[in-house]
């Protein structure tokens, strides 16, 4: 079952590219009957498996800010834990309603994305050559001539506390955080939409790592019969799913999937609320 699941995970992080991953915890927990505490650090793991390929696979090394990407990560590791605090301390009912009203709105975000920027969808979801236009931030500049992220102390405050949050949803969630990362990087800096994902990507699989360590150490039970077969499957539907993503426009794939996660999140909301 943990293969069949990591499949279907791994085939629509494929389809569109980032966001898919948010759907292991959900899927998790209806088919195997888990909580989303016991889901949690399992998806994470496959997040991890996948980011770390996205990472590798998908995108030319240039793209990726490797300094902005650790220093993410290294805030992370002081929420992480934090977040897997609160999720245990937490009621499940309403864990699962603040999952939903999470993914909710990962669902209008990629919803609007597929409206109003199809040529940024393209690129998120397979990795397809797009335009590079850049959004103009007043915290993090490039510098002309190498590309790369001019240092200063507002620009690395900024990227720690997106890191930080990213951590602590990490934790709370089991939720990779790409839909955090991306816009936060799109809004603050100047980097391409090419360099804001394939940036996510290395964070989600180092956050997404730590927060599975961090779990670890905190004694929670990491069932590895389930979570290497989901892992695998998370890996081989990701392959797949870039070999059909091509072939489908970007923006019905956006769309289509807004409307499956927010599908999912209203099953959660009623669920956590006990209205089914």
């Amino acid at each position: 079952m943990g293969l069949l699941l990591g499949i279907a995970v791994g085939l629509v992080l494929g389809l569109t590219g980032a966001g898919g991953s948010i759907l292991a915890v959900p899927l998790l927990m209806w088919g195997l009957d888990w909580t989303l505490v016991q889901a949690a650090p399992v998806a994470l793991i496959a997040v991890a498996a996948a980011s770390a390929f996205g990472t590798l696979a998908a995108w030319d090394v240039a793209y990726i800010r490797y300094r902005a990407a650790a220093l993410m990560a290294l805030a992370s590791l002081l929420t992480a834990p934090l977040g897997l605090l609160a999720a245990a301390a937490l009621p499940h009912a309403g864990l699962v309603v603040l999952f939903g009203v999470v993914l909710l709105g990962v669902s209008v975000q990629m919803a609007w994305q597929a409206r109003r920027a199809p040529e940024e969808t393209r690129v998120v979801r397979a990795a397809v050559a797009g335009d590079e236009g850049h959004a103009r931030g007043p915290l993090c500049r490039l510098n002309p001539v190498t590309r790369r992220i001019v240092w200063t102390r507002p620009c690395a405050i900024a990227l720690g506390a997106c890191g930080a949050v990213t951590g602590f949803l990490s934790g709370l969630m089991g939720v990779g955080g790409g839909f955090v990362i991306v816009p936060t990087l799109r809004a603050i800096s100047e980097v391409s939409i090419h360099s804001a994902v394939a940036t996510s990507l290395m964070a989600i699989a180092l956050i997404s790592s730590a927060t599975v360590a961090s779990a670890w150490l905190l004694g929670h039970d990491l069932p590895w019969r389930v979570a290497l077969p989901f892992a695998l499957g998370a890996l081989a539907g990701m392959l797949a799913g870039r070999r059909l993503a091509p072939r489908i426009a970007g923006p019905c794939l956006q769309a289509g999937f807004a409307a499956l996660a927010g599908t999912v999140a209203l099953a959660l909301i009623a669920q956590g609320l006990h209205l089914v």
